[in-house]
C-alpha cells in the first residue's frame, strides 16, 4: 500500500526541505517561548529540530472556523508535539495524517449510558481531540498559553497517540521497542499510581469547605497541592496523557508524589526533564 494511504512519515527529501525552511531566528523564537525546553545540550536542540521538521513533513495542518494558520503556529505546535518522540522512532506518530487547529476552544458530541440504561446525548467543550487513526484536534487559545501553564495540550492529546498506537487507548503505549519494560510492570506502576493519585484527589475535595464551590477559582489552592490536574482521575488513559503533560512541563511535583511512575516515564520516554531543568536552573544561577 501506498505511504499516503497508510499515513506514513515523509521521506528524506521532504524532511530535508522542511529542516531548511525553519530559520534559526524562527527556531530561537519558538524555543525560548517554552520554558520547560531549558536545559537542552545542543545535541538535544538539534534533534529536536530534526523531529520537528519530520513532523512538519508528515503531517497536514488546516484551520477550522476561519483560523489563520501561519508558519509560525504551525512551527509552535510541532515543537512540543516532538518533544515526547525525541529521542523515540517517529513510527510512533504513523498511521494519521491531520492536525486541525480551531481559534478556540470547540464541540464534542458525547453519549453517554447511566445506570438505568438510559442514553443521554451532549455536546461536551474541549480544547484537544485525538480520533484513532484519524486526525488530531486542538484550540489554537488553549495551545498559545502552554507557556504560562502547568498543562500543555500539544503534549496530552499527542500522548494519547502514542498510547493509540498500541492498540486501545489504556494508559500503556507500545513497548516493543523498551525491552527492558515489561507490559506486567507497567501495568502494576499504572494502576497503583493511578489509585494513589485518585486517593489523593478525593482526600483534597474532601478537604475544601462547604461553602466553597470545587469549579470556582476559589478552590485552586486546594487542587494546586496535587501533582496533576484532577483530569488524571478520569481514567487511566487519561493518566497517562497529563502525565506525559506533566512529565515535560512541571516534573517535579510528579516525580516527588510519584516516584516509581515518574521513572517508568523517564525510562519510556529516554528522557529526564527533572534532571534537565534543573541543570537550566543552576545554570542561570551561576550566570
Amino acid at each position: 500500500m501506498f505511504r499516503w494511504l497508510r499515513g506514513q512519515g515523509a521521506g528524506p527529501r521532504k524532511v530535508a526541505k522542511e529542516l531548511a525552511r525553519i530559520s534559526d531566528e524562527s527556531w530561537r523564537s519558538a524555543v525560548s517561548a517554552l520554558p520547560f525546553l531549558e536545559g537542552m545540550s545542543a545535541s538535544e536542540d538539534e534533534t529536536l529540530r530534526r523531529r520537528t521538521a519530520w513532523l512538519l513533513a508528515s503531517k497536514n495542518f488546516s484551520a477550522a472556523h476561519g483560523f489563520e494558520l501561519t508558519d509560525e503556529i504551525m512551527l509552535f505546535i510541532a515543537i512540543q508535539a516532538a518533544l515526547p518522540i525525541l529521542e523515540l522512532d517517529p513510527v510512533l506518530y504513523e498511521g494519521w495524517t491531520d492536525i486541525i487547529v480551531y481559534p478556540g476552544g470547540f464541540l464534542i458530541p458525547r453519549s453517554d449510558v447511566d445506570e438505568s440504561g438510559v442514553v443521554h446525548e451532549y455536546m461536551q467543550p474541549a480544547s484537544g481531540e485525538a480520533w484513532e487513526g484519524g486526525p488530531l484536534i486542538l484550540s489554537w487559545e488553549d495551545v498559545h498559553d502552554a507557556a504560562m501553564l502547568r498543562t500543555n495540550v500539544v503534549i496530552h492529546e499527542f500522548a494519547h497517540k502514542l498510547d493509540l498506537y498500541a492498540g486501545e487507548a489504556d494508559g500503556m503505549p507500545a513497548l516493543g521497542a523498551h525491552p527492558e519494560l515489561r507490559p506486567a510492570h507497567w501495568r502494576r506502576v499504572l494502576r497503583d499510581s493511578y489509585e494513589r493519585f485518585d486517593k489523593a484527589l478525593t482526600e483534597v475535595e474532601d478537604a475544601i469547605p462547604p461553602h466553597v464551590d470545587p469549579e470556582s477559582d476559589e478552590a485552586a489552592p486546594w487542587f494546586d497541592s496535587l501533582p496533576l490536574d484532577p483530569y488524571a482521575a478520569t481514567d487511566e488513559a487519561e493518566f497517562f496523557a497529563v502525565s506525559s503533560e506533566a512529565f515535560f512541563v512541571d516534573p517535579r511535583p510528579l516525580a516527588e508524589a510519584l516516584p516509581e511512575w515518574y521513572g517508568l516515564l523517564s525510562r519510556y520516554y529516554r528522557q529526564d526533564p527533572l534532571a534537565r531543568l534543573a541543570g537550566a536552573q543552576g545554570a542561570a544561577y551561576l550566570r
